[in-house]
């Protein structure tokens, strides 16, 4: 993961994106992997500021992705946008956990 950082509105202006409770919307970046082994890099939305670090493996709580859909210029452009309620590390099995199984 990628530490978060905040979500702007204007990249030109730097305002900051905020949720109806006034609270910061962070953008954090996760890279998740399927079982053959292919990767997708997503950005995430969450409100507020997670105690998570770069590189640490962690879980998005409450995961929700949609479609969107915008004209831009006559340009037609799409995508999936994420948004958790928070980001939490993953729970690690200890060795001897791993052992036993």
């Amino acid at each position: 993961m990628s530490p978060p950082r905040p979500k702007l509105v204007d990249q030109d202006t730097g305002e900051v994106k905020v949720d109806r409770s006034g609270r910061t919307v962070f953008t954090v970046g996760l890279s998740a992997a399927d079982p053959m082994g292919r990767v997708e890099l997503l950005n995430i939305s969450v409100s507020g500021d997670q105690e998570v670090t770069l590189g640490q493996i962690v879980s998005p709580v409450g995961l929700v992705a949609f479609p969107w859909e915008q004209v831009r210029n006559g340009e037609k452009r799409w995508g999936i946008a994420y948004r958790a309620d928070r980001i939490v590390p993953a729970a690690v099995p200890s060795p001897a956990t791993a052992d036993a199984a």
